[in-house]
């Protein structure tokens, strides 16, 4: 059934823009469409848009509790900017404490288990609380972002969270990102002029050198594929 939902959404909206798709699901699924924003600049490019819309479409983010201060800045002039509310995701305390407790604030490095296990209770748990009961995610995937990604298209089901998502900017390239935010004036984390392109927790998010892959400075210790588990799940 999804298969043809999925299908039937691809159908539809051709030939729309961004901004008639946009509109097209908030009718089509009203109440129930859902965009994840980590505050980076594919994220604020739909943001804009989805201001621009004026559409009923939620807007949330996931707050792991080790951001950059910067990332704390761009959300406050993101909302300063649209005057529309940004719903917010934290962890569970009890798993963030127990965690703590037994391998310490920076056990991520140790391993890839333990640094997938911490992204696990900051990140998947809180997404799938703020994914439950909605019929479309909206995310800022890219294709050229990492070879995971070259396979993804504009609408695809998402088996792990049982949900259908919209990669509206999978095409564009980093310039075009670039250049329209620019454009049209949208806040921006200030730590992509200092060589961050891809912005995660503090800890585990370092600039990329020139010539290095979009992806290099996410768990940089790390040769794993460089997911967290929020765009890995299985597809249907």
């Amino acid at each position: 059934m999804s298969a043809i939902i999925v299908e039937e959404l691809l159908n539809k909206t051709k030939d729309f823009s961004l901004e008639e798709t946009l509109v097209f699901l908030a009718k089509e699924f009203p109440g129930k469409v859902i965009f994840s924003t980590s505050f980076g600049q594919e994220d604020q490019v739909i943001t804009d848009f989805i201001a621009k819309s004026n559409t009923d479409i939620t807007v949330f983010t996931l707050d792991t509790g080790r951001l950059f201060q910067e990332t704390y800045d761009v959300f406050h002039k993101t909302l300063k900017k649209y005057k529309r509310p940004i719903e917010v995701y934290f962890p569970e305390t009890t798993a963030v404490e127990n965690l703590l407790k037994t391998k310490g604030p920076n056990s991520f490095y140790d391993s890839v288990e333990n640094r997938k296990e911490c992204c696990f209770i900051r990140k998947v748990v809180p997404l799938r609380k703020a994914l439950a009961g909605n019929s479309v995610w909206i995310t800022g995937l890219r294709a050229e972002q990492s070879e995971n990604r070259q396979d993804l298209h504009l609408f695809e089901y998402d088996g792990g969270f049982e949900i259908i998502k919209f990669n509206p900017l999978l095409k564009w390239t980093l310039e075009e990102v670039e250049t329209y935010l620019q454009e049209n004036n949208v806040p921006q984390n200030a730590l992509h002029k200092q060589g961050f392109v891809s912005i995660g927790c503090a800890p585990c998010t370092r600039a990329i050198f020139p010539g290095e892959d979009i992806r290099a400075g996410r768990w940089y210790w790390e040769s794993s594929h460089k997911e967290c588990g929020l765009h890995s799940a299985k597809k249907e």
